[in-house]
C-alpha cells in the first residue's frame, strides 16, 4: 500500500527496517502470479542469450571457412565459440553497479538494446575477425547472468529462492539444447547466418516484453522513490544496510563501478567459490568444443546429429535442476526447523559438495570414452552425467551468493561471473593442445585431477563460511 500525504508512518521500537519498507510497493508482496510472470519473463531472457551463444557451436568451423573463404585456423572455431565469454565477464563490471545505483528496469532495457545491435553485426558481418569482435560485443552487452538471480532475490524470500532459480536455470538448458539441433539442421540447408537471424527475433520479443511487462523491484531504489518514507525510516535507522546502500547510491558513480572489486577482493569466501565454480563451469565448453569434433571424426556424424547430440547434455541438466528443485529449499528449510532460527546461507551448499565429489569422475570417464572410442551409448551417457554434475553445483552455488550478500548480490555475482566467464574463454584452448600431446584420456585425467584439488572448497565453506563471511563488510550478517 502506497502512502498518502494523511497517513503517519507509524513505528514501534521492536519494528526492523523492513517493516518501514513495508508502506512501500514491496516487490516481496507483490502478487504471486505477477512475480512468476517476471521469473518466466527471466527465463525467456536466459533460453534467448544461451540460444544466442551456443546455436553456433555445431556450426563454428564452417562459419569460419565461409568466412575465410577455406578451411581456417582451428582455433578461431574455438576462439569464436568462447570468446563470448570474455565479453560476459567484463559486461557485468558496470551492469551490476549500475543496476544498484539506477535499478533493475533500466539496465535490463539498455542491455537488450545493445545486445540486439551485437546480434546485427553479426549477422551482417564478412570477415571472421569481425564476427568475432561481434561476438564479443554481444556478450558484453549480456544482462541475465548478473542480474537474473538478483531480481529472485529482490522479489522472493529466501525459503522460496530455489525453485525460482530453478525455473530460471531450466531455460538456458533448454536454448543450449534447441539453439545447437536448430542450427545443425539449418545450416545445412539455409545456411548460418539464417540461425543468426533466428536468434534476432528472439531477442526483439524479449525486449518488447522487458519494456512493457517488467517493473523496478531494486528496493534501494524504489525506497529512492518515495522521499517520505526514507525520510521516517532514516530517523528510525540511519545504520541500516538499506539506508547505507541509498547512501552509496548517492555518491559518486565511481564508488559504485568500484564495487563489484571491492566485493570480491573483500571476501575470501566470494573468491574461492568463484575459483571453484568457474572451473566446473569451463566444462560446458570444454564439452561444446570437443564434442563435435568427437562426434564427427569418431563416430562420423553428420552436422545435425551433432547438433542434435548436445539434447542429451540438457537432458543430464534438467534432471540435475530436477534434484535441485526438489532438494534444494527443502534443505534450507530443514536447516531453519532444526535451530529455529534462520539458517545461515551454508545451508544452501549440501548438494555442491555431493557434485564436488562425482564431478572428477565424470570428467575423467568423458577423456576415456573418447580415447578408446566407446559405443555411442555409453559417450553420451557420460555428457549427460556431466550437465547433471554441473547444474548440481552452480545452481545451489548461485542461491548461496545471493543469500549470503543480500543488497549487494549483484555485485557478488559480478565477481563469480567474470571468474567463470575468463575461465570459460581460455581454458578451452588448452584442451585441444593437451589432447595432441597426450591423448584424450590423458588430458582429461589431467583435468579431473584439476576438479578433485578443489572439491573440498563447497566443505569447507560449508563448514567455516559462517565465519569467514563475518570478514567482509558487504556479506549479510547471518
Amino acid at each position: 500500500m502506497a502512502l498518502t500525504e494523511s497517513q503517519p508512518l507509524l513505528r514501534t521500537e521492536e519494528n526492523s527496517i523492513d517493516d518501514g519498507l513495508a508502506d512501500l510497493d514491496r516487490p516481496e508482496q507483490w502478487s504471486s502470479a505477477y512475480r512468476w510472470s517476471i521469473v518466466a519473463l527471466l527465463a525467456f531472457q536466459a533460453f534467448t542469450v544461451t540460444f544466442t551463444a551456443i546455436s553456433v557451436v555445431p556450426v563454428a568451423s564452417h562459419i569460419v571457412s565461409d568466412l575465410n573463404g577455406s578451411q581456417g585456423n582451428p582455433s578461431d572455431s574455438v576462439l569464436l565459440v568462447t570468446i563470448w565469454e570474455l565479453g560476459e565477464a567484463a559486461g557485468p563490471l558496470l551492469i551490476a553497479p549500475l543496476s544498484e545505483v539506477y535499478g533493475r528496469y533500466l539496465v535490463f532495457n539498455i542491455g537488450n538494446i545493445l545486445f540486439i545491435s551485437g546480434i546485427v553485426l553479426s549477422a551482417l558481418c564478412r570477415s571472421v575477425d569481425l564476427f568475432i569482435l561481434a561476438r564479443f560485443l554481444t556478450g558484453l552487452a549480456v544482462t541475465s547472468g548478473v542480474l537474473n538471480p538478483a531480481v529472485i532475490g529482490d522479489i522472493f524470500p529466501a525459503e522460496e529462492r530455489g525453485t525460482a532459480m530453478s525455473v530460471v536455470m531450466l531455460a538456458p538448458l533448454l536454448g543450449g539444447a534447441i539453439g545447437p539441433a536448430v542450427a545443425g539442421t539449418i545450416a545445412q540447408t539455409a545456411g548460418w547466418r539464417r540461425i543468426i537471424w533466428m536468434a534476432l527475433g528472439l531477442a526483439v520479443s524479449c525486449e518488447l516484453a522487458f519494456l512493457t511487462m517488467f517493473r523496478e523491484t531494486y528496493k534501494v531504489v524504489l525506497l529512492k522513490r518515495n522521499k517520505r518514507v526514507l525520510e521516517a525510516v532514516e530517523c528510525d535507522d540511519d545504520e541500516s544496510p538499506v539506508i547505507k546502500a541509498v547512501h552509496e547510491t548517492e555518491s559518486a558513480l565511481w564508488a559504485s563501478i568500484v564495487r563489484p572489486a571491492s566485493v570480491f577482493t573483500g571476501s575470501l569466501v566470494l573468491q574461492i567459490l568463484s575459483l571453484y565454480g568457474s572451473l566446473v563451469f569451463t566444462f560446458f565448453y570444454i564439452m561444446s568444443t570437443t564434442l563435435p569434433d568427437i562426434l564427427q571424426n569418431m563416430y562420423n556424424f553428420p552436422p545435425s546429429l551433432v547438433g542434435s547430440s548436445f539434447l542429451i547434455f540438457s537432458v543430464g541438466s534438467v534432471f540435475g535442476l530436477i534434484v535441485c528443485n526438489r532438494l534444494l529449499d527443502r534443505i534450507y528449510k530443514q536447516a531453519r526447523d532444526a535451530k529455529a532460527v534462520k539458517p545461515p546461507p551454508e545451508a544452501r551448499l549440501p548438494l555442491v559438495i555431493f557434485g564436488a565429489l562425482i564431478f572428477p569422475i565424470i570428467v575423467a570417464l568423458y577423456g576415456w570414452s573418447a580415447q578408446f572410442v566407446l559405443p555411442i551409448p555409453v559417450m553420451l551417457l557420460i555428457v549427460g552425467a556431466m550437465g547433471f554434475g554441473l547444474m548440481l553445483t552452480m545452481l545451489p552455488l548461485t542461491a548461496y551468493v545471493v543469500d549470503a550478500f543480500g543488497l549487494y548480490s549483484a555485485s557478488a555475482l559480478t565477481g563469480l561471473l567474470i571468474t567463470r566467464c575468463l575461465a570459460g574463454t581460455f581454458l578451452p584452448l588448452i584442451t585441444a593442445p593437451l589432447k595432441e600431446m597426450i591423448g584424450w584420456g590423458w588430458a582429461f585425467t589431467v583435468w579431473a585431477a584439476a576438479c578433485a584439488v578443489l572439491a573440498p572448497v563447497p566443505f569447507l565453506v560449508w563448514k567455516y563460511g559462517k565465519i569467514w563471511r563475518q570478514r567482509s563488510e558487504y556479506t549479510n550478517d547471518q
